[in-house]
Parts: structure tokens; C-alpha cells; sequence
């Protein structure tokens, strides 16, 4: 290739640095650096930090956060399969019709075990 071809790239190159380095220099010079203990402290999910980090979590919220996984992944195979539903052959609805009857059986063996239920 000849140089010319390459000097759109190499001016959107040089132009996005020095737009970048434009913004960063004006919200450096235009803030207003004023450390306050709230502002320097430490925001993690809006937790707060002086308290103790070893609350009871209840494995509730866990097995329902797999179980919701698990379906929200059949559905991200689910949706391509029902899309070309008039393009695919038998073997392959008989193939996801045998993945949804598996995973209809998992959710009937944690309905029936009271996985689901919330005490």
C-alpha cells in the first residue's frame, strides 16, 4: 500500500490524541481539587466501609443466582434456534428439543426439592 492511503488514519490518530489531550488538560485546569474525607474514601457498591466485612449471607441468594444463570443461558441458545426455525433440519430440532426436555427435568427435580421457594 502507499503512504498516501494511510493519511486519513494517521490524521484521525493525531487529531483524537490531541482532542483527548485538549479535555483532559481543561478538566485539570477548571476543577476544583478540594479533598474532602467523603470524597477521597473508598465507594465499593455502596457498602460502608467501617463496618465489618463479614455479614451472614444467606445461600438462598446464591442457588437462586445459579439457577437464574443456568436459564438465561437456555435462552441464549433458544433464541438463534427459533430464529432459523425454518431453515434447519431434523436433527437439530431433535437436538434442542432433547436440551429443553434436560433442562425442564432440572427445573422440575428443584421445583419439587423446594429450591425455589423463599423462607
Amino acid at each position: 500500500m502507499k503512504q498516501e492511503e494511510y493519511a486519513p488514519i494517521l490524521i484521525l490518530l493525531i487529531g483524537s490524541i490531541t482532542f483527548s489531550v485538549f479535555l483532559l488538560t481543561i478538566t485539570t485546569l477548571t476543577s476544583k481539587l478540594i479533598p474532602e474525607p467523603e470524597k477521597i474514601s473508598i465507594y465499593e457498591c455502596g457498602f460502608d466501609p467501617l463496618n465489618t466485612p463479614r455479614l451472614p449471607f444467606s445461600i438462598k441468594f446464591f442457588l437462586i443466582g445459579i439457577l437464574f444463570l443456568i436459564f438465561d443461558l437456555e435462552i441464549s441458545y433458544i433464541f438463534p434456534w427459533c430464529t432459523t426455525i425454518k431453515e434447519i433440519k431434523w436433527i437439530s430440532f431433535i437436538t434442542m428439543s432433547l436440551f429443553i426436555i434436560i433442562l425442564t427435568i432440572g427445573f422440575i427435580y428443584e421445583w419439587l426439592k423446594k429450591g425455589l421457594e423463599w423462607e
